[in-house]
């Protein structure tokens, strides 16, 4: 199994990159959150001349933010400063729509959107819909070096959901899934996946369509907590980003919170219940995958990290993940919290990345 990073994009913080080459990590996932963070593509270009090896892409991009265009010029440019390593991954948005107070794109628009950009990811001519119509496109000046389209752009399509799913399996290259609890949950997965690549006849090769889960991996110290405060410290922001996204579904579509969730919720709801409606949207995602704010420290509980976190003693974790790579899944990039990355980035290397 390959183990690889997401980066919260930051211009800044190019060494994070580098150094987890040098460790062994084989990609390197840079966000896309226009609100939260710097841009993914100014990151991505100045990795890639900082980088010879590691796999570099978005993680993900977003299709409600760029037509699909202006996203596949954008890691075309990256496949000219790193051909042969780049990647494409993409998602409806359901952090950087809702930070600016905007839905993420539905199905059938998100569906239109990777129908649109797969031609275009291989320098090819696509009918794209813009307010004015219909209209064909296709990259007029590919040579010279100011893209590359000669080495693929393989594509990772994020889903979560049956639909999502369905539309990876689809149009995808590869998938970007929540980390699955049992190879039992992975097998459903590549069963919406498969019945997604079903809609057009496509057979997938499960041995070469790319499956790519998010988490947050702490290996505990000998007799450490699962909820020990080393552990919220390095893995809280994933904590509270699940409970973001959760609270986020409740408030637009009404959907109940998933059943670990219901020892905060009452709590988490009323803390948020007296803030402004026309701001709520930023407060919501106040130190989104980076850090948790004083006022939800408290919900950092050892229920809720044991559910949204991958957290155990490197034994407890290396078997987890030689189950999931036996049930298909391909890679886990690792998301801890912003202040202790490279501490985490260090462990991992250590303890996980030579035996898996």
């Amino acid at each position: 199994m390959d183990i690889g990073i997401c980066v919260p994009s930051h211009v800044g913080d190019i060494g994070y990159i580098v150094r987890a080459e040098e460790l062994g990590y084989s990609h390197a996932w840079c966000a896309d959150s226009q609100m939260l963070w710097s841009d993914c593509y100014a990151t991505l270009a100045l990795a890639a001349d900082k980088t010879s090896r590691i796999h570099l892409g978005t993680g993900v991009a977003i299709s409600g933010t760029r037509p699909p265009p202006v996203n596949a010029a954008g890691i075309a440019t990256i496949n000219a400063l790193a051909p042969g390593r780049t990647f494409f991954g993409v998602g409806a948005g359901n952090t950087a729509m809702r930070v600016m107070g905007l839905p993420p794109h539905r199905i059938a628009q998100f569906e239109r959107y990777l129908r649109e950009i797969g031609p275009l990811l291989r320098g090819d001519e696509s009918v794209v819909r813009f307010d004015q119509g219909d209209i064909p496109i296709r990259h007029v000046m590919p040579d010279k070096g100011f893209v590359n389209f000669e080495d693929p752009i393989p594509m990772y399509v994020s889903g979560f959901g049956p639909k999502s799913l369905g539309l990876a399996g689809r149009y995808g290259d590869g998938a970007v899934i929540g980390t699955p609890d049992s190879a039992a949950s992975m097998e459903r997965v590549w069963m919406m996946l498969e019945a997604g690549a079903r809609q057009d006849a496509r057979v997938l090769d499960r041995a070469s369509f790319y499956t790519t889960s998010l988490a947050a991996m702490i290996v505990l110290d000998p007799g450490e907590a699962v909820d020990s405060d080393r552990v919220k410290h390095h893995c809280g922001a994933m904590v509270m980003a699940s409970v973001h996204y959760s609270y986020d579904q409740w408030r637009n579509f009404g959907h109940q919170p998933p059943n670990h969730m219901q020892e905060i919720w009452e709590d988490y709801t009323a803390m948020l219940a007296d803030f402004p409606e026309e701001r709520l949207h930023q407060r919501i995602h106040a130190g989104h995958n980076c850090w948790v704010i004083p006022e939800e420290e408290r919900f950092l509980t050892r229920g809720l990290i044991q559910r949204t976190c991958m957290v155990g003693t490197r034994d407890q974790l290396l078997e987890q993940l030689h189950d999931l790579a036996g049930a298909g899944l391909d890679q886990v990039m690792n998301l801890p919290s912003f202040d202790p990355r490279f501490e985490v980035l260090e462990r991992v290397a250590k303890d996980i990345i030579p035996n898996v």
